[in-house]
């Protein structure tokens, strides 16, 4: 990898070249800037006043699950050793082992030299089962990745087949309910009483339950728990774009991204929608909000665009044409690079050519940016950085989507959710 920690604008580059710029950068975060204990994902770049915690040693479970993804795209490419990145992937799998735990589920944030729980709220200071799921969908990218005969590669697929297989979908039912629940504490119980309900970016947790091997839920904690919410079903149409599922204006553009980084949309269906055109409908809408831009804020047009859950110049928050103040992330057009490229790639054009020596730097793009507070983003948070490299390379070979896809578990799993998919015809149920 190239050691250009603040590399210079190259304006005029091919789209390929422009693109493997913006992946090895990104890279950076989780290569370079990984924990060095843990090689896990630190959960941001800077601190910030609202957090206690020290970010520096502060790694995300989510974030890393990204993170790993991203370190398949960099040996995939050439950017990075293939052997030291099973070495990396398979340190972070012995950390993992090692880290604390309760009935297979990590907590959102760990110590990253530690292992031990790192609270992300009071009551918030225990197992969450929708960062483990984002983990979990890295870690089941890599053991498909690494599939070949040699020793390492087998004890790497060991590694993560004991991490899956420990993960108890069923604990997080409450004793069998139709449901799955975000939250748990050893402390607290099941104090946050936060139901996994749709529409949001939570689609691949109940995959990722009917999939198990060991601890399966059944089938109607999808059907009757995800789905009921008055923000599952939409159909409405919003600039004049019909929205199948989600809440008004179809929310942050992490929803249609974060489950979408392994499973793939492309032909995915079931009772409620069709994926693809869900996540190409939710973009489609976010995109024109900025470029109607109702509020007036700078800077908003066809190039810059894109609202997503990032930080902002007051707080982090989930932004959305429903919550709109100003705050562009690189994050929310370029991780929808699959949905629209051509439009993501001039997003991607405008940001790197026009406002790079602003927001472009050691790992990548930075954050977020509200041109009309005249504010840019001090840093980088791993959950925003990792969806870039992911999904530009779904954009460009559907790397990510052949690796998870080719998981017999989650054909199972979808297969037992009523999905149908190319990817599942011919394949043991």
């Amino acid at each position: 990898m190239s050691n250009a920690a603040d590399p210079a604008i190259r304006r005029g580059l091919p789209d390929d070249e422009l693109l493997d710029i913006v992946q090895q950068q990104t890279l950076r975060y989780f290569w370079d800037f990984a924990h060095p204990v843990s090689g896990m994902a630190r959960e941001r770049s800077n601190s910030v006043r609202v957090y206690d915690y020290d970010y520096l040693e502060t790694v995300a479970t989510g974030g890393t699950g990204f993170g790993i993804m991203a370190l398949l795209a960099g040996a995939e490419r050439g950017i990075l050793p293939r052997p030291e990145v099973l070495d990396r992937i398979q340190g972070i799998v012995g950390f993992l082992d090692r880290a604390e735990s309760h009935h297979g589920v990590f907590s959102h944030f760990l110590h990253g030299g530690s292992g031990a729980i790192v609270p992300f709220a009071p009551r918030d200071d225990g197992p969450d089962l929708v960062e483990t799921s984002f983990l979990i969908v890295g870690l089941l990218c890599a053991r498909q990745y690494f599939a070949g005969p040699a020793p390492r590669e087998r004890r790497l697929r060991e590694g993560v087949d004991r991490l899956w297989q420990a993960v108890d979908w069923g604990w997080h039912t409450r004793g069998g309910r139709d449901v799955l629940y975000w939250h748990w504490s050893p402390r607290h119980g099941w104090a946050m009483d936060h139901a996994i309900r749709g529409w949001n970016e939570c689609l691949i947790t109940y995959v990722l339950a009917a999939a198990s091997p060991t601890h399966p839920v059944a089938p109607s904690a999808y059907h009757n728990g995800w789905t009921d919410s008055p923000e599952f079903r939409n159909g409405r149409s919003y600039y004049g774009i019909e929205l199948p599922l989600g809440p008004p204006a179809g929310g942050p553009l992490f929803f249609s991204q974060y489950s979408f980084l392994g499973l793939d949309p492309r032909g995915l269906r079931d009772r409620y929608a069709d994926y693809w055109a869900q996540n190409v409908a939710h973009t489609r809408i976010n995109r024109a909000h900025c470029i109607a831009n109702p509020k007036g804020h700078d800077g908003y047009g066809p190039d810059c665009w894109g609202l997503t859950a990032c930080d902002g110049d007051a707080g982090y928050s989930a932004f959305s044409p429903q919550n709109d103040h100003g705050v562009i992330a690189p994050t929310a057009a370029l991780s929808a690079m699959p949905y629209t490229p051509q439009e993501s790639m001039a997003a991607l054009r405008h940001f790197y050519e026009d406002l790079g020596e602003e927001i472009w730097g050691r790992h990548g793009f930075v954050d977020s940016f509200n041109r009309t507070r005249g504010w840019v983003a001090d840093g980088n948070i791993g959950i925003d950085q990792g969806p870039i490299v992911v999904m530009i390379e779904n954009h460009r070979s559907g790397l990510f989507w052949e690796l998870f896809m080719s998981c017999p578990e989650v054909r199972a799993g979808l297969s037992r959710l009523g999905f149908e998919s190319p990817r599942l015809e011919g394949s043991e149920t």
